[in-house]
């Protein structure tokens, strides 16, 4: 639940503070006059963005894997087929270094398998292996759930406006700051 500024309802039924909403107050106070909307936005969005990715490798590390290395992994997963190492970086928003690093990682330890391309083998494609497809296919559930319980303060209806507010931004973004076209 939260109220028409956006901000989740106290107990006595005034808006919370937030971090971000400190900093606003100080910048106002140091600046009257200026327009703190887009920090309101951005500040919130980089604090929650920090808040859950700090928080959401807690599942993942009961199963060794970083979040970039389960993101690759998923990758794989869901596209369904092999994928370049540039295909992966992509898919990822990751360099072309990390990807190779994390790679290495994830043939060590049997998750993934490369081959070579038949008509240039400078060109490798990666795939999961049985291990890596049954570790996906069991952490996913889990992380979901996770998910879930991060955002169940949120009532569904929320939850949707959320969503489709933060997607119109994405693909503003994107378009503009180039992002990933598919």
């Amino acid at each position: 639940m939260t109220t028409e500024d956006g901000r989740a309802p106290a107990g006595d039924g005034a808006p919370a503070k937030d971090t971000v909403a400190a900093v606003v107050a100080q910048w106002q106070a140091a600046y009257p006059g200026i327009d703190t909307g887009p920090m309101e936005i951005i500040g919130r969005l980089n604090r929650c963005a920090a808040l859950v990715q700090h928080a959401e490798d807690a599942p993942l590390r009961r199963y060794g894997l970083t979040r970039p290395e389960f993101d690759l992994l998923g990758a794989l997963r869901r596209t369904g087929h092999e994928l370049t190492p540039g295909e992966l970086a992509r898919e990822t928003f990751s360099s072309g270094a990390a990807v190779t690093k994390r790679l290495k990682q994830l043939t060590e330890r049997g998750l993934i398998e490369r081959r070579s391309d038949d008509r240039d083998r400078r060109v490798a494609h990666v795939r999961l292996t049985e291990s890596g497809h049954e570790l996906v296919d069991g952490v996913l559930p889990e992380q979901l759930g996770y998910e879930n319980g991060v955002l169940s303060g949120i009532e569904a209806p929320a939850q949707r406006q959320l969503a489709g507010l933060l997607a119109g931004l994405l693909v503003q973004l994107e378009g503009r700051l180039g992002g990933p076209h598919r």
